[in-house]
C-alpha cells in the first residue's frame, strides 16, 4: 500500500494523534524514529501500524526492523514524503512512525522485585515532555524499578516524551496514581520517601539509599507540593555553589538516582555493568 494523498483518512487520523485530545480519544500514541521503534520492539510493545518513507531513512538498518515488526503482525504502509511530513512530529523526520496502544498500569501492576530493595522514582506534576523523557532515560540507565506519575501535567504518551526518552518509555514500568494513593501504596510497602529541598541540612550523598526508597521530584516552577514534603522521610539537599538556587528537575533526578546506584554497587545490591555505557 502506498499513500500519496494528504486527504487520505489514515493521514487525518495520524495528524489527530499529534494532539493529546486525539491520543486520549483513540487511546493510541505515535512512536517516531528508528531507535525508539527498535526499543519498543525489544520491549515487546505491540506496534499496530508502521508508516514509512524510504527516502527519509538515515541509515541501512531500517529494512531489518521493518521486517521484524511485520513478522509480529504490524501493518506496514508506505507513504510519500509530503504525506510523511504532514503527520511527522520532528522537524527532520527519519522516515519511520509507528502507532500503538496506550498501556496504563496501576500501582499494583508494577513489578516490584523481592530479592533487592526497590528504587522508585515519583514524578509530581512534571510540565515539560522533554524533562519527563529525560528522567525516563535516567531511570532506565540506573535500573530504577519503576516510575510513578502523580498529577500529570504532561501527557506521558506525548511524542516528545517518547523522543526524549529514546524509547525507554517502553522499558521502564510506569504507573499513574493520585498522590494520596501513591503515598498509601509506598507506606504499605515501607518505602522511604526522599525529597530534595534547599531547606534540608543533609546532603544527598549522606543519605542511606540502599534500602527501599522512592525519590520524589516536583514541578519545574514550584518544586514539590507540601503534601510530599510533609510525607518525606529523607529530606536532602544538592549542594549549589554558584548563583543558581536550583537544578533542572531532570538533572537533579539523575544525580540522586546515580548516587543510589553508587551506594548499591558498594553494598553489593546491584550488579556492575562494567565500563560500557548505553548511548
Amino acid at each position: 500500500m502506498l499513500i500519496s494523498s494528504l486527504q487520505n483518512p489514515r493521514v487525518k487520523d495520524l495528524v489527530r494523534l499529534r494532539d493529546r485530545r486525539g491520543r486520549d480519544h483513540d487511546q493510541k500514541l505515535l512512536i517516531e524514529g528508528y531507535r525508539e521503534l527498535l526499543r519498543a520492539a525489544d520491549a515487546g510493545y505491540p506496534v499496530h501500524e508502521l508508516y514509512l518513507c524510504p527516502g527519509l531513512f538515515q541509515g541501512t538498518n531500517e529494512p531489518a526492523l521493518i521486517e521484524r515488526l511485520r513478522a509480529t503482525g504490524t501493518q506496514v504502509v508506505e507513504v510519500t514524503e509530503p504525506v510523511f511530513h504532514k503527520f511527522a512530529y520532528r522537524d527532520r523526520p527519519e522516515g519511520l512512525i509507528g502507532v500503538g496502544p496506550q498501556l496504563h498500569r496501576r500501582l499494583d501492576d508494577l513489578p516490584i522485585p523481592a530479592h533487592v530493595p526497590p528504587l522508585l522514582l515519583v514524578a509530581e506534576a512534571i510540565e515539560k515532555p522533554g524533562n519527563l523523557g529525560t528522567m525516563l532515560r535516567s531511570a532506565d540507565a540506573t535500573g530504577t524499578t519503576a516510575l510513578i506519575v502523580c498529577d500529570p501535567c504532561t501527557d506521558i504518551f506525548n511524542p516528545n516524551v517518547v523522543r526524549a526518552s529514546t524509547g525507554t518509555l517502553f522499558t521502564v514500568p510506569i504507573a499513574e496514581a493520585a498522590p494520596d494513593e501513591a503515598l498509601a501504596w509506598l507506606r504499605a510497602r515501607r518505602v522511604h520517601i526522599l525529597a530534595a529541598t534547599p531547606h534540608a541540612t543533609r546532603r544527598f550523598t549522606d543519605a542511606d539509599l540502599t534500602g527501599p526508597v522512592a525519590i520524589v521530584v516536583g514541578t519545574e516552577q514550584y518544586g514539590l507540593s507540601q503534601r510530599w514534603l510533609d510525607a518525606c522521610d529523607l529530606p536532602v539537599r544538592i549542594p549549589m555553589l554558584g548563583v543558581a538556587d536550583s537544578l533542572n528537575v531532570a538533572t537533579a533526578t539523575a544525580l540522586v538516582l546515580y548516587e543510589a546506584v553508587r551506594q548499591r554497587l558498594a553494598a553489593g545490591l546491584a550488579a556492575d555493568p562494567g565500563p560500557m555505557a548505553k548511548d
